[in-house]
C-alpha cells in the first residue's frame, strides 16, 4: 500500500523550471508544473499542432503540394473536359438524327423529327376568349392615332403587288465578282468588299434560318413580305438567330470567305427569292 501511494503522490509532485541569467544569476522566468500538468500541457500542443496543420492542409493551396491532389489547372481542366464531353453527345445525338432523317428521306418516309407529340395535358376545347370594353377601346384608341402614321402602312405588308414599288436596301457595297447565272444555276450576285464589313438586311422581315454549311460555310436567311427570301452566304460571323426581326439596313452578319468550296476570298453571295423563283439582285439593288 505504501509504495502505490508513493507512485500516487508522484504524479503530484510539483517542479520548477527556471531560466536564470548566467552573470547575474537573477531568475528570470520560471514555471511550476506537476507531471499531470505537463502530461496535459503536451497532450493538448499536440492536438493543436495536428488541427492546425489540418486546417492548413483543408482550406489553404498547402494540400496541393500533397502527391495526387489535383490543383487549379487540373481541376479546371476536369471541368472543361467535362463541359466538352456533354457538348460531343449533343453533337452525336444531333448528326444520328440527322443521318437518320436522311435514311428516312431516301426511303420516301417522314422524317421522324417532324412527328411532334400532342400534349393531351390540358382541355383546349374548354377555352374561350371573350372581348373586354377596355381591350376594344385600346384598340380604337391605336387606330386612331396611327391611322396618319407614314411608317406603319400598307408597304409591310402583302398589299404591294409589284416589287418596282419596294425599296431594297444594299446588303453592302462593292464590286461586283459573280453575276446572277440561272443556266449555270448561279442564283445569287457575289460583291467582294472589305473584309469583315457589316452584312445589312435588304428588307423587313424575320430571320427563318442560321447555320453553316461545308459549300457556302455560315449563312442566314430573312423572310420578306410578299413572298421573298433573301439569302446572305459565306459571312465570318452571324449576328442574328432563328426567329429574330430585324428591319432594313440593320446588321445581320459579318463578311468572310467560310466554306469549303465557291469560295475563293472574302466576298457576300446575296440572293433574292419571290414566290420561289430566283431573281437578279442587280436588277433591284444598285451595289
Amino acid at each position: 500500500m505504501a509504495k502505490n501511494e508513493k507512485k500516487i503522490n508522484n504524479w503530484r509532485d510539483k517542479y520548477r523550471f527556471t531560466v536564470i541569467n548566467d552573470t547575474s544569476f537573477e531568475e528570470v522566468w520560471r514555471i511550476r508544473l506537476t507531471q499531470y500538468n505537463a502530461f496535459l500541457l503536451i497532450t493538448f500542443l499536440v492536438l493543436f499542432i495536428i488541427g492546425a496543420t489540418t486546417s492548413l492542409i483543408s482550406f489553404t493551396n498547402l494540400r496541393e503540394f500533397i502527391p495526387g491532389y489535383p490543383d487549379v489547372t487540373m481541376r479546371r481542366n476536369i471541368l472543361m473536359n467535362a463541359i466538352r464531353l456533354d457538348s460531343l453527345d449533343r453533337e452525336l445525338a444531333l448528326r444520328d438524327r440527322y443521318f437518320a432523317n436522311m435514311n428516312s428521306i431516301i426511303a420516301g418516309k417522314q422524317p421522324a423529327s417532324m412527328y411532334t407529340a400532342q400534349d393531351t395535358s390540358g382541355n383546349y376545347k374548354a377555352i374561350k376568349f371573350n372581348n373586354i370594353p377596355e381591350d376594344s377601346a385600346l384598340r380604337a384608341q391605336v387606330e386612331n392615332t396611327e391611322r396618319f402614321n407614314l411608317t406603319l402602312g400598307p408597304t409591310s405588308t402583302e398589299a404591294v403587288t409589284s416589287l418596282a414599288s419596294l425599296h431594297f436596301f444594299p446588303p453592302v457595297k462593292g464590286v461586283i465578282s459573280g453575276h446572277f447565272d440561272i443556266l449555270h444555276k448561279h442564283f445569287g450576285t457575289d460583291i467582294v468588299t472589305k473584309p469583315k464589313s457589316q452584312v445589312s438586311a435588304a428588307l423587313d422581315g424575320t430571320v427563318i434560318f442560321t447555320g453553316w454549311t461545308m459549300e457556302t460555310g455560315f449563312v442566314i436567311e430573312v423572310q420578306h413580305p410578299n413572298n421573298i427570301v433573301s439569302v446572305y452566304k459565306h459571312n465570318e460571323s452571324l449576328l442574328k438567330e432563328t426567329g429574330d426581326l430585324v428591319r432594313a439596313g440593320e446588321p445581320i452578319s459579318i463578311v468572310g470567305s467560310s466554306g469549303e468550296l465557291y469560295t475563293s476570298g472574302p466576298h457576300l453571295h446575296f440572293e433574292i427569292w419571290y414566290k420561289g423563283s430566283p431573281l437578279d439582285p442587280e436588277e433591284h439593288i444598285l451595289f
